[in-house]
């Protein structure tokens, strides 16, 4: 270990160093590759699905053209399989010469250019995930090097390391970044790696360190997948909920809506949720080959502006009936609150609920003005205890929002 990770890590440990760039005041949204894309390296017989310069171009143009960017998608984050297998002769990372044959300086120059930004991968360990190298021992020649790049944000995966690294090496990596000067979007992995060791990980603690941080297992194209990360989300062990805010958010993985694996209405499940749990929006699917529904769930202003809330509190699940579970997220202006109703049965119809705003700890003081949150359909002007009906379709929501009048 070199003396200025010395030096650094003796400022962490005295002095209480927090990452503090100023950066992910709400939560954090863009297109990011792994999901969709994974380490497809076939370049010749999958020119269009490689990872390589080409695809992060394709999907900038996209959220340009499309109306993502407009939206608030602003980040294209490249995942593991990007760089050359060895450093160079200086020890720094390269992207791969034959993927990235323009550099990495010039594909984040195309996306500034663009009113985008460009995020980028690595690893505390020796080496990522999929076995390139990692950035332990060259901390601070890789923050440097991404500033030199123009990197906007970093996701630092937690593969071939140790659980007690965790808690010296995540701090040091973001004492680097900010060491540079450059505003760069820090993602940890720190928890998800925790809890994947059957511990529970102090999230007061990562949120001093870190803008977002993944918690649980990497999210897949299905179904099943989403519904068990809503429901470890829902169970919100060690707390998790209260370390969310403005600067620091839970990720509960990206979003796989416009893919393969999800219906209309798991998709809709899967807007709603992400909004309620104020969670980063990351797509990751073929922005050129999408639905148009699915389109429009993603480019959906009323969900995005739950998401985007300037509170930051993250929601949580008040109560469960059955297959019935029932959500509140607190929202501006004050005492409004966005609050879902979700249906996790895959069993006959819709569920036909009466319901009323005292499900959702609405305040008796207030009378509220309710809107459907998907189209904006008004629900009525309502007292707390007055009952109003919904359905909810199998594996459904029905999501609104409630102001107060």
């Amino acid at each position: 270990m070199g003396l200025s990770v010395l030096l650094c890590l003796v400022a962490i440990i005295s002095f209480g160093h927090a990452l503090d760039n100023g950066l992910g005041l709400t939560p954090p949204m863009g297109w990011l590759s792994w999901q969709r894309y994974r380490c497809q390296l076939d370049c010749q017989n999958a020119p269009t699905e490689c990872v390589s310069e080409n695809l992060y171009k394709a999907m900038a143009e996209r959220m340009v053209l499309d109306g993502y960017r407009d939206a608030g998608y602003v980040y294209v984050n490249i995942d593991d399989c990007w760089p050359e297998k060895q450093r160079d002769e200086q020890g720094r990372l390269v992207g791969d010469k034959v993927r990235f044959p323009s550099g990495m300086k010039a594909l984040a120059d195309f996306m500034h250019e663009r009113g985008l930004k460009l995020g980028i991968y690595s690893d505390m360990g020796y080496d990522t995930c999929a076995g390139y190298p990692g950035s332990k021992f060259y901390m601070e020649m890789d923050a440097q090097t991404f500033a030199e790049w123009g990197i906007d944000s970093l996701k630092l995966d937690g593969c071939y390391s140790s659980l007690d690294d965790f808690a010296i090496g995540y701090p040091t990596m973001g004492f680097f970044l900010n060491k540079t000067g450059r505003p760069i979007l820090y993602s940890c992995s720190w928890p998800a790696y925790i809890v994947g060791n059957k511990q529970t990980p102090d999230y007061q603690l990562i949120a001093k360190y870190c803008n977002l941080w993944r918690n649980y297992l990497d999210i897949d194209d299905s179904w099943e997948s989403v519904s068990n990360i809503i429901e470890w989300f829902a169970q919100d062990n060690g707390n998790l909920s209260a370390a969310a805010g403005p600067g620091h958010f839970n990720d509960p993985d990206m979003l796989v809506i416009g893919d393969y694996g999800l219906s209309y209405d798991q998709q809709r499940v899967q807007m709603a949720m992400w909004a309620i749990m104020a969670a980063p929006l990351y797509m990751s699917n073929d922005l050129r080959n999408i639905r148009p529904e699915s389109r429009e769930l993603l480019l959906n202003k009323r969900i995005i502006a739950i998401n985007q809330d300037p509170l930051g509190i993250q929601g949580q699940r008040l109560y469960k009936a059955g297959n019935i579970e029932f959500w509140s997220r607190p929202i501006v202006p004050q005492g409004s609150f966005a609050f879902a109703v979700v249906n996790f049965s895959a069993a006959g119809g819709p569920a036909f609920l009466d319901l009323s705003l005292s499900n959702f700890a609405a305040s008796f003081s207030s009378i509220y003005n309710v809107t459907e949150a998907f189209d904006g359909t008004p629900v009525g002007i309502l007292k707390p205890n007055t009952t109003f009906r919904v359905s909810v379709n199998p594996s459904g929501v029905f999501m609104a929002v409630a102001i107060p009048v």
